[in-house]
């Protein structure tokens, strides 16, 4: 029998051999690239059955609109009512540090899943089988960790070190850095990337709209950038964290209601699996078709969690540290279930688009066309929400961020040091308007080659703030020589091995976070200087830390 060859963004991998190790390099990109950017043909991305019966009607189209409509605007209510609730810089950067540990755990999943939750992953296990779930433990692992780990210590000694309410003010206020290079640096990565980021979340929101509903490509573009951006941009941090833990909700309800009603389309979980061992055997097995070091590099996408600035301001947003216990608990669950229900959803796919009369010419849609098989056009409506929903989560956060860096990092520290809160409130508002005008010009043109860097974005950020996040909360002698050359180190370690070709065949992340704790540790034992300041503050987090747990 002839092997059908796939591409994914030039990589060749054979369907027959399970090849996950050349997935898995298709993958680490994955969460960051836009969906056209990957592999986009004059067919439809989003796909509808085209055979007898289950051609989608004017109506059908009309109840799913109905449903994303209701949608959207529930976005957009819950930014006015976050507006109110917005009074001073505090409140607009960090939320006033009032989030619950429910909002704060489903916000931080949302923001981080994006639309590779529901396409990306069920794509890939549909392909590949379960050896590709192993993205999804070291995911679960790192995730699990940066919450028992990295949550209390940061929004403790967030607080301590000048109540800090973004991550490169942290690092300045942490190691008391008088040259302040390190919150200079490290804005302009988040600056950069993150706007390249928000890009390539615009392009996929668009070409969601223009292969779901039959829109232009940039009718799409302008309802999902006038969206986020209307919610983002008034109601600031409590809008996009209230926004992220409803999206958070409607992604986890699609994903255990779609593969629950599709066993009654297979037979049930012991068919299901039955049929798909009959197809390939090797579907099922989380060893076959790949290495060890195809593992490691699977693995290795959970240490990106505490490199995430999206992710890791919840943990400095939340009420107190001892909310952290809970929000771990649900955090980890909403993760557990809802990649679970990612894994079923491509496991049921393979044994129902492999029945005579059944085809999936786009792995990636596995789970939206099941949605839209199994339910009424409404609820199948609710599904394409739930797709969406994922993407607009995390283009939020990052908007954010963004311009958390470009208002606090960049304007207050060299221009407008004594700026008042409203002007402060007003300059983020701008700067938020700024940065979706930069990201939507760059969508315009969906074949940008500018938004390929994005795929390094993921591995970049956990390369290059990881080590020095973790260390500047677990160990007193990190000085802010130690952080800068080892953020440099990380950053320059995963281009460089991305660009060489390495990436084949270890995930970019291992070197780049080993690099950089290396260097950190060596860069500030060499220069380390005692620092009064830096010893009460680090003293005074633990005493914290251990008072509100």
């Amino acid at each position: 029998m002839a092997t059908e060859i796939l591409t994914y963004s030039g990589l060749e991998c054979e369907k027959q051999s399970v090849a996950a190790d050349c997935f898995l390099e298709y993958s680490a990109g994955f969460k960051n690239t836009p969906l056209l950017n990957r592999y986009y043909d004059d067919k439809m991305l989003l796909k509808g059955p085209k055979t007898k019966g289950e051609m989608t009607s004017v109506s059908d189209q009309t109840l799913k609109m109905i449903s994303i409509t209701i949608y959207m605007v529930l976005m957009l209510w819950i930014g006015w009512v976050a507006y109110r609730r917005t009074s001073n810089l505090d409140d607009y950067m960090l939320g006033g540090r009032s989030l619950g540990p429910a909002v704060a755990a489903l916000s931080a999943g949302a923001a981080d899943m994006s639309g590779w939750l529901l396409m990306g992953l069920p794509g890939g296990i549909y392909l590949t089988g379960l050896a590709d779930a192993w993205i999804a433990i070291g995911l679960t692992i790192g995730a699990y960790l940066n919450w028992r780990l990295v949550a209390p210590r940061l929004r403790s000694y967030t607080k301590v070190a000048g109540d800090s309410i973004t991550i490169p003010s942290y690092l300045e206020n942490r190691f008391k850095d008088p040259t302040k290079m390190l919150r200079l640096v490290s804005a302009l990565v988040i600056l950069i990337f993150f706007t390249l980021y928000v890009s390539s979340g615009m392009v996929s929101g668009a070409v969601f709209f223009e292969n779901s509903f039959h829109t232009s490509y940039y009718v799409g573009l302008v309802i999902v950038a006038g969206v986020v951006v209307l919610y983002t941009l008034f109601g600031g941090f409590l809008a996009v964290s209230w926004t992220d833990f409803v999206q958070g909700l409607i992604m986890v309800i699609a994903l255990v209601l779609v593969p629950i009603i599709a066993f009654t389309k297979t037979g049930g979980p012991v068919e299901t699996f039955h049929t798909v061992k009959s197809i390939n055997p090797d579907l099922l097995d989380f060893f076959k078709g790949t290495t060890a070091l195809g593992i490691i590099s699977a693995l290795a996408w959970g240490l990106g969690y505490v490199g995430q600035p999206h992710i890791i301001v919840r943990f400095m947003a939340i009420k107190s540290v001892k909310e952290t216990k809970s929000a771990r608990r649900i955090g980890i669950s909403w993760m557990i279930l809802s990649l679970i229900g990612t894994s079923l959803t491509a496991l049921i796919g393979i044994a129902y688009f492999h029945q005579p009369g059944h085809k999936l010419d786009n792995p990636e849609t596995v789970f939206i066309q099941l949605g839209q098989i199994l339910f009424h056009p409404l609820i199948a409506g609710f599904v394409l929400a739930a797709v969406l929903a994922a993407i607009m989560s995390t283009v939020s956060s990052q908007l954010l961020v963004t311009s958390s860096a470009l208002t606090e990092d960049l304007y207050k520290l060299f221009f407008r040091r004594n700026a008042s809160d409203k002007e402060s409130v007003f300059f983020g508002r701008l700067a938020v308007l700024v940065v979706s005008v930069a990201a939507a010009l760059l969508a315009l043109n969906r074949d940008s080659t500018i938004l390929q860097l994005v795929s390094y974005a993921w591995a970049g950020f956990g390369a290059s703030f990881g080590p020095v996040i973790f260390l500047s909360l677990f160990w007193r002698k990190m000085n802010h020589w130690g952080a800068l050359f080892g953020m440099i180190v990380g950053a320059v370690t995963v281009i460089v091995w991305t660009v060489s070709g390495l990436d084949a065949k270890l995930y970019s992340m291992v070197p780049g976070f080993a690099f950089n704790l290396i260097i950190s540790m060596i860069v500030s034992i060499a220069t380390y200087k005692h620092h009064a300041g830096i010893e009460e503050e680090f003293n005074d987090s633990l005493s914290a830390l251990k008072k509100e747990s």
